[in-house]
């Protein structure tokens, strides 16, 4: 199969400080794995563009782009809240992220690569219409969404976000859109603890407690993850592919390890290949032990390949 890899090296400029666990080393340590272990020279690699204003407004006010914009620093860090922070070349990064997701919905959607991964920063799956927020500024997957759903053929979408933290500028974006299905597992009680217990026949969230396993998380994906996919009968899946539920990850207290990652990755892909022609856009959100994040994303990218 052919996997796009789309990132750009200006994802890497975006900066909130040296001790910030969202770090640009993210992206370095997940590119060296590749490159070490030999897999980056079995994808298919692009370089992203920055997205157009009116793609960002397909889930985002014309108020938070402009206060945004507004907050952007011209030297130093500006924090918009305690967690999320600018930096000259935030925006610019932003922008670039939602870009990366466009341009794989739209090679997989034109038949040119069979699925996709996005590896790009800033995250964005907390970043709600009206509210950037847990290091996330433009809700990346949902702009890929909505983009897929005005292209002919389109009509169903499904977003599987197994990130630790729940995904709720997914959600908030999306409740109101019964075309759209979120499915999320996340660590609970924990950050950010909105929208967590939000129920809608299309928002599937399941919570897991802290330290909870492989087991547990594959239990529930099972149980109710995927009889509710199957029942929306996706035309393409969306992952916001976080990878801080692993054991080793210091944000979080769940206890997953590549095998998971692996196990979830092949299930999703067979429900692409059952309903969506096989048509799957992965894109980065969290992870942040960078040893930790490189050999998932690994794992991840050797099922969506074939390997």
């Amino acid at each position: 199969m052919l996997t796009a890899f789309i990132s750009h090296q200006d994802c890497e400029q975006h900066n909130m400080g040296p001790e910030h666990p969202e770090s640009p080393l993210r992206l370095v340590a997940i590119k060296r794995q590749l490159e070490r272990s030999g897999l980056a020279q079995q994808l298919d690699h692009h370089s992203a563009v920055p997205a157009l204003a009116e793609q960002i407004l397909l889930a985002h006010s014309r108020y938070h782009m402009e206060k945004l914009a507004f907050q952007l620093p011209e030297q130093g860090i500006v924090w918009t809240d305690d967690d999320t922070a600018l930096c000259p070349h935030s925006l610019r990064a932003a922008s670039l992220a939602v870009g990366s997701v466009i341009l794989a919905t739209n090679r997989v959607l034109n038949s040119k690569a069979n699925n996709a991964f996005c590896a790009v920063r800033p995250p964005g799956h907390h970043a709600e219409h009206e509210l950037p927020m847990g290091f996330c500024l433009y809700n990346n997957v949902a702009i890929g969404a909505l983009h897929a759903l005005q292209q002919p053929g389109i009509e169903r979408v499904a977003i599987f976000d197994f990130d630790v933290h729940h995904g709720n500028g997914t959600v908030d974006i999306f409740k109101d859109r019964p075309e759209v299905m979120v499915c999320s597992t996340f660590q609970h009680p924990f950050y950010p603890d909105r929208y967590s217990y939000l129920e809608r026949p299309n928002i599937i969230n399941c919570p897991l407690p802290a330290f909870s396993d492989g087991y547990a998380f594959r239990k529930v994906v099972e149980q109710r993850c995927l009889p509710a996919l199957q029942a929306h009968k996706p035309d393409i899946i969306f992952i916001s592919a976080g990878f801080d539920a692993h054991a080793e990850d210091p944000m979080a207290d769940l206890r997953l390890h590549e095998d998971d990652y692996r196990w979830v990755t092949q299930l999703l892909l067979s429900v692409a290949n059952q309903y969506a022609n096989g048509r799957l856009v992965s894109v980065l959100e969290g992870g942040y032990n960078p040893d930790a994040l490189a050999r998932s994303v690994e794992a991840h990218l050797q099922v969506l390949a074939g390997f």
